[in-house]
């Protein structure tokens, strides 16, 4: 049986394949004026190529005063951010792997840190101290999977535009697990 945990606090969504997370994403939130409504909720509906600010899935969620949902965006640099009308957004290709797994009924649980979730924090859940560089020098890391330009920034305690400036991003959105990235030491 598959359930979502969506972690506002870490900018996360977790997916649960009988009752074990199967796969982190990053995700995009609603502001602080529209904030994403925490709580439990279900899909009520998938919809492919929604079009427009939804990108190409829909996975509509029984959310009063909606309509809310998970979906795509056709602007990925605004994953990791507190930015939406209160959906969550994800890549396009982590949404459209995402639809393929879950069905209308599956259950979404919106919390804002993992003390208020009934659902137990996954084994490896982000580390409460800033992880130390994944290469051969202390001021590289390698891109792992699920990592956002947001939660690389957040880990070493950086802000997003010292990471994008650090690595002169045309588009902060495109890297690649495995890319090394320079991470600025502060002194």
């Amino acid at each position: 049986m598959a359930k979502i945990v969506i972690n506002l606090g870490l900018r996360q969504l977790y997916y649960y394949k009988d009752q074990e997370p199967a796969k982190v994403y990053p995700i995009a939130i609603g502001k602080p004026s529209t904030p994403t409504p925490t709580g439990s909720w279900q899909i009520v509906a998938k919809i492919r190529h929604p079009g427009g600010i939804l990108g190409t899935r829909w996975l509509g969620l029984d959310i009063p005063d909606g309509p809310y949902g998970i979906h795509g965006t056709p602007h990925p640099w605004t994953i990791g951010k507190a930015i939406s009308h209160g959906c969550i957004r994800m890549y396009n290709q982590d949404v459209e792997e995402l639809f393929l797994k879950v069905k209308v009924g599956t259950t979404v649980e919106i919390i804002t840190n993992w003390q208020s979730s009934s659902t137990p924090p996954p084994q490896a859940t982000p580390p409460t101290q800033p992880a130390k560089p994944i290469s051969e020098s202390p001021d590289t890391y390698v891109v792992q999977s699920g990592d956002s330009v947001w939660s690389i920034a957040q880990r070493f305690n950086l802000n997003m535009e010292e990471l994008i400036n650090a690595n002169n991003f045309k588009n902060p959105n495109v890297i690649k697990v495995g890319q090394k990235l320079k991470i600025p030491l502060h002194t």
